[in-house]
């Protein structure tokens, strides 16, 4: 399990997150939703241990995809992979090849990765977190430069991943992306957790964060 106890995280000169608890267990895929500013970046940050005042983790445990991430000079993809196993203090070409083939890029593991499209690239940086084998992840925004099928299947992936038995972490701005995959969503407003359950009991809420609503044909779905 990886867990914060009454977290409260200040960030230039705003509280960013407000007495905020928060645990992940094994087996869960949580995402977490809300409006921009809401937090959701800092309570990812605040998890994985790089904010000052927050508990350190093991590199080796949690992997860290942040918001963005991209690896702009000439490295191969199969390289980029290569970092997660930086952690463990050694290469693993096993590791990477698994991580490679889970995100359907092993055939560009040769391919410079600032050569790539932009959802290839974010599949590389996503290999990256997948080849450090660690048992939470967590991952801002991984759907972002994704198409529609790619987010799809990167989502799959992610619950596969945690019915493996890792805690997965998954900042999402695509509501119903979360609502389909996730076991648990996590709705965030102005540095709080406003509700935290299965996606059918907090879409109500979550929509409410956005100034939406809910429809329900032909399932539920938010509505302007």
């Amino acid at each position: 399990m990886i867990a914060l106890e009454n977290a409260t995280i200040v960030r230039a000169g705003q509280r960013a997150l407000d007495r905020v608890s928060f645990a992940v267990r094994p087996g869960e895929l949580c995402a977490i939703v809300g409006p921009n500013g809401a937090g959701k970046s800092t309570l990812l940050l605040a998890l994985a241990g790089l904010l000052p005042g927050t508990p350190r983790r093991d590199p080796r445990q949690v992997a860290w995809l942040e918001q963005g991430a991209r690896a702009a000079w000439g490295m191969t993809v199969a390289e980029v992979a290569g970092l997660g196993r930086l952690p463990h203090g050694g290469r693993d070409p096993g590791a990477v090849a698994r991580a490679l083939q889970a995100l359907g890029i092993a055939p560009l593991a040769l391919a410079r990765i600032d050569q790539l499209s932009g959802g290839q690239a974010r599949r590389a940086m996503l290999a990256r977190v997948l080849a450090t084998e660690a048992t939470v992840l967590l991952l801002d925004e991984p759907t972002a430069d994704l198409d529609p099928a790619a987010a799809e299947a990167l989502m799959t992936l992610l619950r596969r991943q945690a019915a493996a038995g890792k805690a997965v972490v998954v900042v999402l701005h695509a509501v119903e992306l979360a609502m389909r995959h996730a076991s648990r969503v996590a709705v965030m407003q102005r540095g709080t957790i406003v509700a935290d359950g299965p996606p059918g009991a907090v879409l109500e809420a979550a929509a409410a964060t956005f100034g939406m609503r809910v429809g329900s044909d032909p399932s539920p779905r938010l509505l302007p």
